[in-house]
């Protein structure tokens, strides 16, 4: 009997978000990663493109991580 053969093929979205924090990069970035996995599923990767930080009044700064984040497409 014939085996049948695996179709491994994936289509994934790909989606920009900013996260932010006011204690770092990395924080913002988990926090975005976090925040989009309470209603994506199968979240693959998190490619941070820039980090830049707002400064506030009294110098108060929040640190934001722009990045595309993919996903597994359920069409």
């Amino acid at each position: 009997m014939a085996k049948k053969e695996k179709d491994d093929s994936s289509l994934y979205k790909v989606i920009e978000l900013v996260g932010t924090s006011k204690v770092s990069w990395a924080d913002a970035a988990k926090n975005a990663v976090k925040s989009a996995s309470k209603t994506l599923r199968d979240v693959r990767v998190a490619e941070v493109t820039k980090l830049d930080v707002k400064v506030g009044d009294g110098g108060a700064m929040t640190f934001r991580a722009k990045m595309k984040l993919s996903f597994k497409y359920q069409g």
